[in-house]
């Protein structure tokens, strides 16, 4: 696998994974239960995730790569390897590490509460010590997020403590903020958050089609989700499309609840706005439905032929598809897909 220009992203099999170069790797995501033996450099940073793979293969990894000789290094609990431009990190806590509350505050209203927000504070911290502020895309995996505790939901107890960390480390809520997922895990695993940042900031993308997430009623949580639809970043040679995790809301309403198809085909019409919002914003982009690498979660395993199908429709037959059973946000919605969009930048001769 010869080493590409630029930022670039490959879903591997055990057996792609393990014959892979690594002098330009930013950082890995593997999916699906434990992991076997670690394959490749130790100093990389491997975000493990326990999310099963529902197609093909046992184990997918997720492959970020810069393009150019990078390095690692470790700041309190996150992993990170940079780039002259780009960093990927990651960090996992699991909700039983959580200590007391800090001398002169509060204790956190939950374990997850508590971890979510440390996470975030260690990642912005790490993030302004080595000068890379812009965080681009983050993905959040957190075990049992439809899950009521204490009289609320898991995933609205993370929406708080994301936005009261972020707001404590002086970062923006609202507009220039980065593309992101969040999906549940398996019970007991711990809060695995990875993310990518650079030293430029990205074009920030929202589809026409929905109201910002940033901008949702308090029907949804007291706090609103901190992310963005879509960031675009532009290196010299490409641009990179970051599509959040995107599913079949209209406005901010869930539509088409019960029918996996159509959820899954308003979930394709979402993100080809998307394409064509950041093919509007960057006059050299190009991006397409066809030419992206797709990360789908299905909430039952049962539903992928019906998925499958609908984005066979859409998609190119060379398409890059990982499907992964997981948790939505919602309760209502049983299928999300995040997408990556990469393309040259054409230059003079």
């Amino acid at each position: 696998m010869r080493a590409p220009s630029g930022l670039h992203l490959d879903y591997l099999s055990a057996a792609e994974y393990q014959s892979a170069p690594w002098a330009d790797v930013l950082g890995v995501a593997a999916f699906s239960g434990p992991r076997s033996a670690a394959v490749g450099a130790a100093e990389i940073p491997f975000a493990e995730v326990n999310t099963p793979v529902l197609l093909g293969t046992a184990n997918v990894y997720e492959v970020w790569r810069s393009g150019q000789p990078a390095e690692s290094g470790s700041r309190n609990r996150v992993r990170f390897r940079r780039s002259e431009n780009l960093l990927f990190g990651c960090i996992a806590l699991a909700e039983s590490e959580v200590a007391g509350a800090r001398p002169g505050e509060p204790a956190p209203p939950s374990a997850l509460h508590a971890v979510t927000e440390q996470a975030y504070r260690e990642i912005c911290a790490t993030l302004d010590a080595l000068g890379y502020p812009h965080l681009l895309r983050i993905w959040n995996y957190l075990p049992d997020i439809n899950r009521d505790a204490d009289g609320i939901e898991r995933y609205r107890q993370f929406n708080r403590a994301r936005h009261d960390a972020l707001s404590a480390c002086g970062r923006s809520l609202k507009g220039s903020v980065p593309a992101a997922s969040a999906l549940g895990a398996a019970s007991g695993s711990p809060l695995v958050v990875y993310f990518l940042a650079g030293r430029s900031a990205p074009t920030f993308i929202e589809n026409p089609r929905q109201m910002s997430a940033y901008h949702y009623p308090r029907d949804y949580g007291s706090h609103q989700p901190v992310f963005s639809r879509a960031t675009l970043l532009r290196q010299r040679d490409s641009l990179t499309l970051f599509i959040s995790g995107t599913a079949s809301i209209v406005g901010h309403r869930s539509i088409h609840v019960g029918d996996t198809a159509a959820q899954t085909r308003e979930t394709l019409a979402n993100i080809a706005a998307l394409l064509a919002e950041a093919n509007r914003v960057e006059p050299a982009a190009h991006f397409s439905l066809g030419s992206l690498a797709c990360k789908v979660y299905v909430r039952r395993p049962a539903d992928v032929p019906v998925i499958r199908a609908q984005l066979a429709r859409a998609l190119e037959p060379a398409s890059k598809v990982i499907y992964l059973q997981a948790d939505i946000c919602r309760q209502d919605l049983l299928v999300e897909i995040e997408a990556t969009g990469i393309c040259p930048l054409m230059t003079d001769a």
